[in-house]
């Protein structure tokens, strides 16, 4: 296949999604793990009608008949049986949380009333029948769901789990991933390279972005040994079902990764996409399902052909629901001439319309990866267009921390 366009490389990339299956986790292990089943509630929510603040509980009735001045029969604690009145000149001293008795239906704060001896009197105050109280089912009822499948288990979630005793959850399984750089130039990053050899930085990086979804990838790095890398590679097509590799697709005498894959029963789906940074990316599908990602071994390539197509595959792959796109308005005029489509880095803030904002920096290419921790963003350029001017509005593929 001739060179693709984005959207073609996208579409190729979106027929090859798959499942891994699910598995069981312990509750406390499984934050960040995609949820694979509803979750529904073994009792109402909350399971009795509590208060909600510190003070007395008493009959409403009693209050609109124009009783002021109530006595104390008890004093209730959060956990305890509920305590009940005998007559409406009656009210219970109760705190935040604990659960109210069929014979009182309102609770007045401590700031709103007087206590002298074992006698409660309201204050001046406007007082509504079922004021500070939380009425049991108010939240779910017993067999409603609280929280559905296909969504990335949070704090508060595994808190909701732990309300409802769910302490085993059942969450998808994620791809086994092998992380494989290449390049005899590339040395490790605790080595002092020569001066015309660099430190490897892709791998980790890649890791680093993996670790956001709570997956474990081996990394591995092969030199430009074409016999090696094909005893390696066919070890890896073995053992995981993802393959990302970076460096060894371009044209180079020493770019031998499309055909050790050719060779190893790899079909390429596609090689080149229409685009800048990241060109020669080269997907493709082994016999046996294996997929591989091989993205050029500039590091803005990796990171925007990272962000772009596998991230995105990696989500629906985990069962997570597509988030809606986002779009942000170009601060500043841009020309490319070239007929790719570029992403170029952005800064993105938000404006006091609400409206994402994107400052174009200033970079010198796919090698320069100095600007990727002081911007947020690859802003998507059309193809059809060259001139870009401030005032457009573009998709955005999100990075940082904004």
């Amino acid at each position: 296949m001739e060179m693709v366009t984005v959207e073609q490389a996208e579409a190729i990339i979106t027929l090859q999604y798959k499942q891994f299956g699910t598995e069981p986790v312990f509750y406390e292990a499984a934050l960040g793990r995609v949820l694979a089943e509803d979750l529904f509630a073994d009792r109402d929510l909350p399971p009795f009608n509590r208060s909600t603040v510190d003070g007395i509980a008493l009959a409403f009735s009693a209050y609109a008949n124009g009783l002021r001045a109530f006595t104390i029969k008890a004093i209730q604690a959060a956990g305890e049986t509920p305590q009940a009145i005998d007559t409406g000149n009656e009210c219970i001293e109760i705190m935040t949380g604990a659960a109210l008795d069929d014979s009182v239906d309102t609770v007045i704060r401590y700031e709103d009333i007087d206590i002298a001896g074992n006698t409660a009197t309201i204050r001046d105050i406007d007082v509504k029948k079922g004021q500070n109280v939380h009425l049991r089912g108010k939240d779910k009822q017993r067999g409603e769901t609280v929280a559905n499948a296909s969504r990335i288990i949070t704090p508060a979630l595994l808190g909701l789990a732990a309300s409802i005793g769910k302490t085993e959850l059942l969450v998808t399984k994620p791809p086994r991933i092998a992380i494989i750089t290449t390049g005899d130039e590339m040395v490790p990053a605790d080595e002092t390279p020569t001066p015309y050899q660099l430190r490897r930085s892709n791998g980790a990086m890649i890791n680093a972005v993996l670790k956001t979804y709570h997956l474990q990838a081996d990394q591995f790095h092969l030199e430009d040994n074409i016999g090696r890398m094909r005893n390696e590679l066919a070890r890896c097509l073995q053992e995981y079902d993802v393959l990302l590799l970076s460096g060894g697709v371009s044209m180079g005498r020493f770019d031998h990764v499309p055909q050790v894959l050719d060779e190893l029963g790899v079909k390429k789906l596609f090689h080149k996409v229409q685009q800048r940074p990241g060109k020669p990316f080269w997907f493709g599908v082994h016999k046996d399902q294996q997929l591989v990602f091989a993205f050029p071994g500039n590091p803005v390539s990796v990171f925007l052909c990272l962000h772009r197509y596998f991230i995105p595959w990696l989500e629906a792959s985990l069962g997570l629901k597509p988030s809606p796109p986002l779009y942000a308005m170009l601060q500043n005029d841009i020309y490319f001439p070239h007929p790719l489509q570029y992403f170029a880095q952005v800064k993105l803030h938000v404006d006091d319309s609400a409206q994402w904002q994107a400052t174009i920096a200033n970079t010198n290419g796919s090698g320069d990866f100095s600007h990727l921790i002081h911007t947020d963003a690859f802003i998507e350029l059309p193809l059809e267009k060259n001139a870009f001017k401030q005032g457009e509005i573009y998709r955005v593929w999100r990075y940082g921390m904004v």
